[in-house]
């Protein structure tokens, strides 16, 4: 049986991926900032903000979530959306581990 190669690169490297891919739209990026303006934000209320339909909107909102980037309950027809920063905190200090680690291999032999 054949091996997935995603099998290949460990736990934390798939989720620094994960990470940087749902950040990789800029609707995400300006999704993002809307939520951390207003702390929880309803879909509608993004979707005023950004001149993006609302099934585009749901559809980056979905992304973020299924990354774990936002927070999101349904109470009927209403979504309400916020962005869990515990996520944001753990990824933030892995990018800049993984960077630094870089840094320092880089600095040591460098073409």
């Amino acid at each position: 049986m054949a091996n997935h190669k995603k099998e290949s690169f460990t736990h934390r490297e798939q989720d620094l991926a994960a990470f940087a891919k749902a950040l990789s739209h800029p609707a995400r990026i300006a999704i993002l900032k809307v939520l951390s303006q207003k702390n929880e934000c309803i879909c509608g209320e993004i979707v005023e903000v950004l001149p993006l339909a609302q099934s585009t909107i749901s559809q980056h909102l979905k992304e973020l979530k299924i990354a774990g980037l936002i927070d999101g309950t349904v109470d009927g027809p209403r979504s309400c959306y916020c962005i869990n920063w515990k996520a944001f905190e753990k990824f933030s200090a892995e990018f800049n581990s993984l960077f630094n680690n870089l840094k320092i291999r880089n600095e040591k032999a460098c073409c």
